[in-house]
């Protein structure tokens, strides 16, 4: 069952007259009178805020009874490395068990789940297949469904939500940053993605979650929409939200993406790389204990200069960089890991840099699989698309 608190009538972002966008979390009026009396577990970071108070302690506050904190990958309060295993534990503020899913675990279990509700997940996105929220989402979806629980979703924009493009992925490419056949761009927010996890049955054995979104009001999918909280660690900015699509590649190669540096995703370079026009050393620092090259200079390039009129010119995740550093490299062989096809959900695309075909070529191959899913996409939007 879909209980939708639709979106009021939208105009384009870049119209001065256009209200701010409100969030779902935002929208307490359509909610907080629904979780009363009610057990409620939360899948939350610290990016899910009413304006500057987080949402566990706003529903406490209202005498709401939140039983249990689900927290994903970097945490409850955002601060751990990527892909560092994340323990259970207690709540310091409020005394609430945190139940990790980003450890051992990956979905709540029935125990987990035993005396719940209602859970509500309220996370912002960056809109990148490889980014772990929507996995967490697919399970914790899962979950609800086998458990007769019902989710709340309070949905975010997407900030990349403006364009889709990318490889769809190979189901023999299946992780925890590849769940779904969805290409790395899929331009779509959490409420409409979990609406196309039900719709389409992509959970196990094509089980249905009782699913109740609450939706933002005043956002398109042309809406320019800056990140009031840095959804995790090494995205510190919109502009490195917008390359990260595009440069979260290179984890799979030799290049550094600047972890450890004041411009995570924003530099890329190795050391003794030839002919560019920036140098780097990454640190150790919070967020980036052990970076690529910690204490090595790295030579390479600074793309923080990139605007988002040149993102909402192009659309596309640029291949050119990648290329380019392959076509570089003095030992080939050895400039892609493991990891590469993962984050591609394909090994087609390492094949193609390797020999050498063009990009027009490659985004070639990304058909017809990619039209087919825009033509699934489009039967679960909320919000005005950019087309």
């Amino acid at each position: 069952m879909l209980l939708l608190i639709k979106s009021e009538a939208q105009e384009v972002a870049m119209n001065i007259f256009t209200p701010p966008v409100m969030v779902g979390a935002e929208r307490t009026v359509d909610y907080f009178n629904y979780l009363s009396g009610k057990n409620v577990a939360l899948v939350v970071n610290q990016t899910s805020v009413i304006g500057k108070i987080h949402l566990a302690d706003s529903l406490l506050n209202a005498g709401i009874k939140i039983k249990t904190i689900f927290s994903p990958e970097h945490g409850f309060r955002g601060t751990d490395d990527a892909g560092k295993e994340i323990s259970n534990g207690v709540d310091a503020k409020t005394g609430v068990p945190l139940i990790s899913l980003y450890g051992k675990e990956k979905k709540p279990s029935a125990e987990n789940l035993k005396g719940i509700d209602v859970v509500v997940y309220d996370i912002q996105d960056v809109g990148v297949r490889f980014y772990t929220y929507i996995s967490t989402l697919h399970y914790v979806m899962e979950a609800c469904a086998e458990n007769n629980v019902e989710l709340l979703l309070l949905d975010r924009p997407n900030p990349n939500g403006f364009y889709v493009d990318g490889p769809v992925l190979d189901t023999a490419f299946k992780s925890f940053i590849g769940v779904d056949a969805v290409p790395i761009v899929y331009g779509m927010s959490a409420g409409e993605y979990a609406q196309m996890l039900n719709g389409e049955k992509w959970l196990h054995n094509g089980i249905q979650c009782n699913l109740k979104i609450v939706s933002c009001l005043n956002y398109t999918h042309n809406t320019l929409y800056q990140l009031p909280v840095n959804p995790s660690p090494n995205l510190r900015s919109m502009t490195a939200i917008y390359l990260y699509p595009s440069i979260c590649l290179f984890e799979g190669t030799i290049v550094s993406v600047g972890r450890g540096t004041n411009k995570p995703f924003m530099l890329i370079g190795y050391p003794d790389c030839e002919k560019t026009n920036i140098s780097f050393t990454p640190k150790s620092m919070s967020g980036a204990s052990d970076p690529p090259y910690k204490d090595k200079k790295c030579n390479g390039f600074d793309l923080s200069g990139l605007n988002y009129g040149f993102f909402e010119e192009n659309k596309k995740i640029s291949l050119l960089w990648l290329q380019k550093f392959y076509t570089g490299y003095p030992d080939q062989e050895k400039f892609f890991t493991n990891y590469f096809d993962l984050l591609a959900g394909t090994d087609e695309l390492r094949k193609q840099i390797v020999n050498q075909k063009t990009e027009t070529e490659i985004r070639r191959s990304w058909e017809p699989k990619l039209s087919a899913f825009k033509l699934i996409r489009k039967k679960y939007l909320l919000y005005e698309d950019f087309e």
